[in-house]
This record gives C-alpha cells, structure tokens and sequence, in this order.
C-alpha cells in the first residue's frame, strides 16, 4: 500500500520572526544539501544545525521532501524568470548567426551562474531528478519553457509544422538544461567548451530550419 507523502508546507509564515525561522530552515537545509546529498539529510540534523526545536521546523514543513519542493520550486523559478526575460529581450534573435550565438551563450552561462549561486544548487539538482514524486516540478518548468519558446519562435518559421516545431523546442529546452547540469555538477570538465558546443548545436539547428 502506497501512502502519499505531503509536498506541501504546511504554514506560510506572515510576521517577521516566523519568516526569519522559515528562512532559517531552507537555508540550513540548502547548506547541508551540499555536505551529505538528500538520503542522508534529516529534519532532526536541520534543526540541530539551525539551532532550532522540531516543532519550529514542523510548524511549516512535514518532512524533508517538502523542504526540498520550495528549494526546488525556487531554484527552477529563478532559472525560469532569466530564461523568460532572455526571450522577451530578443534572446532568440540577433543580425547575424555570431550574434545570436553570442546571446544564447550568455543566457547559458548564467543558468549555471544561478544553480552555482543557489544553496545546495547542484544537489537540489539531482534530487528532482531523482526522487520520483518531485520529478513534477521539473516537468513543469521545462513544459512551460518550451511553451515560451515556441511562442517566441511560431512566427519566424510559420511553414514548419507546429507539432515538430513544438517537439523541437521541447528538445531544445532539455538539451539546454542538462547541459547545465552537467557543467554545475562536474565543474572540472570544460565548462566554456562544453557551454560553447551546446549553444553551437543551437544555433545550427535554427539555422537549418530558416
């Protein structure tokens, strides 16, 4: 018998000490996301290193896994937001082919800036791809993506039909983002190199398409 795991928190908090404590949960549990990966995390080791008792931690979260969904939810956001400014700034567009290289790199590198950035980025990362019940998230993120990709791109290529162009984009969006990951979770390899030859795919493919 399966029993349903609750994702959701449980209270959001509205006055200024209950924020502060909320806050304190996310960002110890981002923190030690990077010293021991998701198995080995605990609610009792969050409040133990955040210095607070269990029932400040389970006032608004009933497990580790809900923790995890607001990381998650905030990190795919702040991913989102750039992506979609990106588009709507003309990220997709550009007078010659170096140039529109040149800005799907930029956007490329600062996807990986952000997962670097965020509090345990990289292994939040591997937790939703990871944990099935939280793969969701990621589902969604990326379908809305494609979504504004397809808007963006719908009227420079209106003979190609909107079903391969939409899997196109799907895959673009996919592609885009494991690339990401790749280069935050394995930061020896040739992260220029690797972000480079991505973009470069890219935008060979946009242009067979013209």
């Amino acid at each position: 018998m399966n029993i349903a795991i609750p994702l959701e928190a449980k209270l959001q908090p509205t006055q200024a000490r209950a924020q502060d404590t909320y806050e304190l949960v996310l960002q110890t549990a981002g923190e030690m996301l990077c010293d021991m990966g998701f198995e080995q995390l605990t609610t009792n080791a969050i409040c133990k290193r955040a210095g607070l008792t269990p029932p400040a931690l389970y006032r608004y979260f009933p497990n580790k896994y809900a923790i995890l969904k607001v990381l998650g939810d905030r990190l795919m956001t702040a991913q989102d937001d750039v992506v979609i400014a990106w588009l709507e700034a003309g990220g997709l567009t550009g007078a010659t082919f170096e140039e529109r290289l040149a800005k799907s790199i930029a956007n490329q590198r600062e996807m990986v800036a952000i997962a670097q950035r965020f509090p345990g980025g990289v292994a939040i990362g591997r937790a939703l791809r990871a944990v099935p019940m939280l793969q969701e998230l990621r589902f969604i993120s990326r379908d809305m993506i494609a979504d504004r990709f397809y808007s963006a791109v719908r009227p420079h290529f209106p003979a190609i039909p909107a079903v391969r162009l939409r899997a196109a984009m799907r895959m673009i969006v996919e592609l885009g983002y494991a690339a990401s990951e790749m280069v935050v979770e394995e930061p020896d390899r040739e992260a220029d190199i690797i972000i480079r030859e991505t973009c470069l795919l890219f935008a060979l493919y946009f242009e067979q398409l013209r």
